[in-house]
């Protein structure tokens, strides 16, 4: 699998997410945000966290225009996998890759340390449903909001890829760090689930000497999908 990472001014994340992409045996480039175009065959693209433009205006708000977006717009409409995280989730929504909105988390301020997620929907990055996670999170705008219509296509479409939770697996308002509604951590899109958003970050719980492998599940995942159809 061929895996593009693409590079905006502020994301702090970019490496760890290339290595772990490597470790689960995709085959990355890096792609800067002035580009117009992805490396051919690139079967995944992946945008990484921080804080792109230095979240002026809103976050994702200035990314979204990058000339490098409408290339991945078509990537997605195409069929091809791509993975937002934190940041990266952020900028999927603002330019309507992703539906909903990530906002100000309810307690107004940033959040940073491990947190468990639920496995909620099978899709390509999340076979295992039920399955729990530990992952880092570090955002402020973390608070996943949508409308009651749009939580009930979510969830009747198998749509709601993760939830905050408790080692245990069960959810609650105590283990919701950020206030995100039903305790969303991350979302598909794409009528074949192959655009994924998601506030923790996989990436840096991708090896034992970073406290551990769960992360490195999700990528696993959706580069054996890609390495099984070549």
């Amino acid at each position: 699998m061929r895996a593009a990472v693409v590079l905006f001014p502020g994301l702090n994340a970019d490496a760890e997410m290339v290595r772990t992409l490597e470790l689960a045996g995709a085959k990355v480039q890096t792609v800067w945000h002035a580009e117009s175009a992805l490396p051919a065959g690139t079967d995944l693209v992946a945008i990484p966290g921080g804080f792109s433009y230095g979240d002026y205006l809103r976050c994702g708000a200035i990314a979204k225009v990058g000339p490098i977006m409408q290339a991945v717009a078509e990537h997605a409409a195409r069929g091809g996998y791509v993975l937002g995280v934190c940041n990266g989730f952020q900028i999927l929504t603002e330019c309507g890759l992703l539906p909903g909105a990530l906002t100000r988390n309810v307690h107004m301020r940033f959040e940073c340390g491990d947190r468990f997620v639920k496995v909620h929907a099978e899709g390509p990055f999340t076979p295992s449903v039920g399955r729990v996670l530990r992952l880092p999170i570090a955002h402020g705008e973390g608070r996943y909001q949508a409308s009651p219509e749009l939580l009930r296509e979510l969830e009747g479409e198998g749509r709601i890829a993760l939830v905050y939770c408790a080692q245990s697996g069960e959810t609650s308002e105590a283990a919701n760090p950020n206030g995100s509604v039903n305790g969303i951590a991350g979302i598909y899109g794409g009528p074949k689930k192959n655009v994924l958003g998601l506030m923790p970050h996989p990436e840096r719980m991708s090896e034992e000497c970073l406290g551990g492998r769960d992360g490195l599940e999700l990528f696993t995942a959706v580069v054996g999908r890609g390495l099984a159809a070549a």
